[in-house]
């Protein structure tokens, strides 16, 4: 007589479970504007807007007579920093914090960001960190100016030139436009920014 296996006594298979591996999704800027004259023109605000930065940097350091004069450059013992956060130009409540942390650390840190920045906007990488660095520095200088008095060195004190440079490397990041005249593709593609997205 045949003995057949109910299905109670044959043994459960387990199906084995292969984990797929799915490539980190990167922000790229073609899905996003879709338009390659709306990507050229974001490119050319993001190399505008970068070499607002870079040019603070060079005219600072060397001190190329527009802002700064080559008596008061950095590499001749000027104080980038510490020049403005003492000057009249700093006013409003605020006036006694900035003046008191003016030191060759701020002077270092202003000029480290002023490069950071500007490179990393104009080559198109990095631009999230770039964005929240330069609205902080944006910001400070903002209320360092104080627009809110009369007489006043912005004529408007909401809406002001410290406002929309830091409204342009919101919109820059958020867009990813440094694909477009940028390194932004490469950048995007290394495994140390893939796995740290905030790198974008």
């Amino acid at each position: 007589m045949t003995h057949t296996t109910s299905v109670a006594e044959r043994p459960t298979v387990i199906p084995a479970v292969i984990p797929t591996v799915r490539p980190k999704a990167t922000a790229a800027e073609a899905p996003i504007v879709t338009r390659i004259a709306g990507r050229r023109s974001l490119a050319v605000l993001r190399l505008a807007t970068g070499f607002i930065f870079l040019w603070a940097f060079l005219d600072k350091t060397f001190g190329l007579g527009f802002s700064t004069l080559p008596k008061s450059s950095w590499i001749n013992g000027g104080a980038p920093s510490q020049g403005f956060l003492k000057s009249p130009a700093v006013s409003g409540p605020l006036k006694g914090f900035f003046a008191a942390i003016a030191s060759p650390t701020t002077d270092i840190l202003f000029m480290l960001a002023m490069i950071a920045i500007g490179i990393a906007v104009m080559a198109g990488i990095g631009l999230r960190v770039s964005a929240v660095a330069g609205t902080v520095v944006l910001l400070f200088m903002y209320l360092a100016e104080w627009p809110f008095t009369p007489n006043a060195a912005s004529t408007n004190p909401l809406v002001d030139y410290h406002m929309i440079y830091a409204l342009a490397l919101i919109v820059i990041a958020f867009l990813s436009a440094g694909d477009t005249w940028g390194f932004g593709r490469s950048w995007k593609r290394l495994t140390l920014v893939r796995n740290n997205r905030w790198l974008i």
